[in-house]
């Protein structure tokens, strides 16, 4: 009688298949489930966790503390008394239905806009220059505006008060010898376009030199092999910004277009310390607004209603340059 096998090896044993352990299901990984890739995974959040934890309690906790008190009827008197008065929405009716708030928040946007644009083509201008200029050259305009960006904001107010100041301006001592005789007495903080300029010089003045030097380093990781190419092809200087250095700093631009329109929209030293809005509160913008009626007036309550619709209108501001710096990052990846 013989007995039949599946299969033999070449001794002439059964063969026996042994089973290995299973496959792990496709995408998942088998250090996933051990505790050091369990480790790894986590190590990322970790990482970020003293970052969340700083902005929760330095601005997120803040930013509900201001939200309750915008409900709120807080003047010095419910201070001492240590009163909780709600009034719901009152304060931003009261706000929104006057024409002051409407005024400033034009205002704020034309003044954002102007730096804006002064200090991306001012900073481009300088960054493209520093990219074509010679090692010693190039060091000592680094320098020059490294000490413009480094200098603090009051003590950089305080010299533009002296250079524009009415009697002994350094401005004015200039124009007159010029022969705009006429302004050897101009006060420059009369008037809401002469005071404006002023603090817009100012702005811009502190604000190109970050965007230079950071176009210059964006400059420094174009191939240079992308010029000779356009070279080849017959393309003069302008075609070569257009089609190779134009496509390669569009996001850079992008990014601190962004970052400056923050920058600028937020500015209260510069303006305040110059002067404190006026005249006639004419070149007040939403941070010294707010501050003039919550801690000026002692209107806190309608104070921090006016901060909170100032994070409103700055998010709406952002918003469409938030979206193309998102758009411009999903087409990379």
């Amino acid at each position: 009688m013989s007995v039949q096998t599946e299969g033999t090896d070449t001794a002439g044993e059964p063969a026996v298949r042994k089973a290995g352990p299973p496959a792990p299901p496709r995408g998942e990984s088998r250090t996933a489930k051990t505790p050091a890739g369990r480790r790894a995974a986590a190590a990322p959040y970790l990482l970020l966790l003293p970052a969340l934890v700083a902005t929760v309690v330095l601005l997120g906790w803040p930013l509900v503390k201001n939200g309750i008190l915008s409900f709120q009827n807080l003047n010095p008197r419910q201070l001492i008394q240590h009163l909780t008065e709600w009034n719901g929405v009152d304060n931003y009716k009261e706000i929104l239905s006057g024409s002051d708030f409407w005024s400033v928040v034009g205002r704020s946007v034309v003044f954002t806009a102007v730096n804006v644009v002064l200090i991306m083509v001012g900073g481009t201008l300088i960054g493209l220059l520093l990219a074509r200029l010679g090692k010693k050259m190039r060091l000592l305009l680094m320098v020059g505006i490294v000490l413009a960006w480094a200098m603090p904001v009051i003590a950089a107010t305080t010299v533009y008060q002296w250079l524009f100041a009415q009697r002994f301006g350094v401005v004015n001592w200039v124009l007159d010898k010029l022969g705009w005789h006429s302004m050897a007495d101009y006060n420059w903080f009369s008037s809401q376009f002469s005071t404006f300029f002023v603090i817009i010089l100012l702005i811009v003045w502190q604000s190109v030199p970050f965007v230079a030097i950071n176009l210059y380093a964006a400059t420094t990781t174009i191939p240079r092999e992308l010029y000779e190419a356009a070279a080849l092809d017959g393309a003069g200087a302008w075609k070569s910004f257009t089609s190779v250095t134009l496509p390669f700093l569009r996001p850079f631009l992008y990014a601190t277009t962004f970052l400056e329109v923050i920058w600028v929209f937020k500015s209260f030293a510069q303006i305040f310390a110059l002067n404190e809005g006026g005249p006639d509160h004419l070149t007040e913008t939403l941070p010294i607004y707010a501050y003039v009626e919550g801690v000026g007036n002692q209107h806190f309550g309608v104070g921090a209603a006016i901060s909170f619709l100032t994070i409103l209108v700055l998010l709406v501001i952002t918003s469409y340059y938030l979206r193309m710096v998102l758009k411009q990052e999903e087409d990379e990846l």
